[in-house]
């Protein structure tokens, strides 16, 4: 849900430059992380794929809405392919959305960092959710739910610390006006969580094993 579509030049080189080392710093563990371990579960590469795909695609589907928002799946990411995978899966997303013009170029570190937030809280809280609640759907939904709110909070934060070029308003309204971004996101977030817990219930019937994996 959140992604900060910001052309170039709205952030300083400055803070372009900071995510995007964060980011790629980030991306770096995981690959060691990843290289470091057991060899991954093929199951997992392949679900990997189907996601990448999946969130490509629908990351393109514009609702017009404050100048448009979309549904991210980085929820569903996070479940499926947990947090090492699913680093990369949004770094390849972000990179090829940019490529597309969803986006700036120089936002993309920015906007792996709101993802990858998203990606983490959910493999964290769907597990989480397992010692309390009985129900994939509610797992699934109440994962989606907290890792979109969280990733709203982690887009106003950078937007916040960067500020906008060109955009002369005080810290305070750029706040009024990112938390009423922030609400209409988790508008449409409610959606997603229910399409996610969906998803998580028919992939628990039918391929159960899917859902039992570690961090990758």
């Amino acid at each position: 849900m959140a992604h900060i579509h910001l052309e170039d030049g709205s952030f300083t080189v400055f803070w372009v430059l900071i995510w995007w080392v964060i980011a790629i710093l980030l991306i770096g563990v995981a690959l060691y992380l990843l290289r470091s371990s057991k060899k991954p579960d093929p199951k997992k590469i392949t679900v990997a794929a189907f996601v990448t795909t999946a969130a490509f695609a629908i990351f393109q589907v514009q609702v017009p809405i404050f100048g448009g928002v979309h549904l991210n799946l980085t929820p569903l990411i996070g479940i499926l392919a947990g947090p090492l995978l699913g680093s990369l899966i949004i770094f390849v997303v972000n990179i090829l959305s940019a490529a597309i013009g969803h986006g700036g170029w120089g936002l993309v570190g920015a906007n792996v960092l709101v993802n990858l937030s998203e990606v983490f809280v959910a493999w964290i809280v769907f597990r989480a959710m397992k010692k309390v609640v009985a129900s994939r759907f509610t797992q699934a939904g109440i994962a989606s739910i907290t890792a979109l709110l969280v990733g709203n909070l982690v887009m106003m934060v950078i937007i916040l610390v960067s500020g906008i070029q060109g955009v002369h308003q005080s810290p305070g309204e750029l706040l009024t006006g990112l938390s009423l971004l922030a609400a209409v996101n988790m508008g449409v977030a409610v959606i997603e969580a229910f399409i996610t817990g969906f998803i998580i219930v028919y992939i628990s019937r039918i391929r159960p094993d899917l859902l039992e994996g570690g961090r990758q």
